[in-house]
């Protein structure tokens, strides 16, 4: 199994579309987003490490916008937890098709993996199963800000007590100066890993419209007003970061 490099928006593009992850962004993804979002390698082992912090045995680890089931394996290789499964979900069925690939064959490569489930679905509509632990890693940002609260409301009242949720995202600064500076140090990050200025600014157009990063005190003030009780930011890489929510 072979991933194509990322040059997607390598060739100037007449009218750049919306940015979806079809079966174009799944083949490249790995590339992608190992040169685009500074820290990813970090977040995610470390996602496993703190699943296994709170994982509680019998109970259900959700891999919430699961992709290609990074986050998942993870969780599938830290937690010891006797009677966990990680659930996986995605709403793109290319990334699903591709993410039982991933996982099939690291089956073949470590013993004593946790089972997994994964669903194309949307989470918005998930049946949640009472959990200990919950991935959204880089996918809040995706949802419609008007149900941001709905869902992390939901993501509450199925947490078990003492269980976690782990959210990753891409933050914008109130501070002008804090954003300019943090924008301008991630297009350098970007530019280190081989982007071009053309890919650079069509990639931009293409999330515009649909991905509406928050604050970190959006975030903070969203996670209690759905019932959190402590939200505490565990990692930071430029204007990237991920928090643990408690309930």
């Amino acid at each position: 199994m072979t991933d194509s490099p990322d040059r997607i928006y390598a060739t100037p593009q007449a009218q750049v579309s919306d940015f979806a992850f079809n079966e174009d962004v799944v083949r490249v993804f790995p590339d992608m987003i190992k040169r685009s979002v500074p820290g990813y390698p970090t977040i995610v082992e470390n996602l496993g490490v703190l699943a296994a912090q709170f994982a509680q045995p019998g109970s259900a680890l959700y891999d919430l916008g699961c992709s290609l089931g990074a986050v998942t394996q993870a969780m599938r290789r830290h937690v010891r937890s006797e009677g966990c499964r990680v659930i996986g979900v995605d709403n793109s069925a290319a990334m699903v098709t591709r993410c039982h690939e991933y996982l099939h064959a690291q089956d073949s490569m470590f013993q004593e993996l946790l089972p997994y489930e994964l669903i194309e679905g949307d989470i918005l509509a998930l049946d949640f199963k009472p959990a200990s632990v919950v991935a959204l890693n880089f996918t809040l940002q995706f949802i419609e800000p008007e149900r941001r609260l709905e869902l992390l409301t939901r993501i509450r009242q199925s947490l078990l007590p003492g269980g976690a949720l782990i959210l990753s995202e891409k933050l914008r600064f109130e501070d002008e100066a804090e954003q300019a500076l943090l924008t301008d140090l991630h297009i350098a990050f970007k530019r280190a890993n081989g982007y071009s200025e053309l890919e650079i600014a069509q990639k931009r157009s293409a999330l515009e419209n649909v991905m509406k990063p928050d604050s970190l005190q959006q975030h903070r003030e969203r996670l209690l007003a759905a019932g959190f009780r402590q939200v505490t930011p565990w990692f930071q890489c430029l204007n990237f970061a991920s928090l643990v929510a408690l309930p």
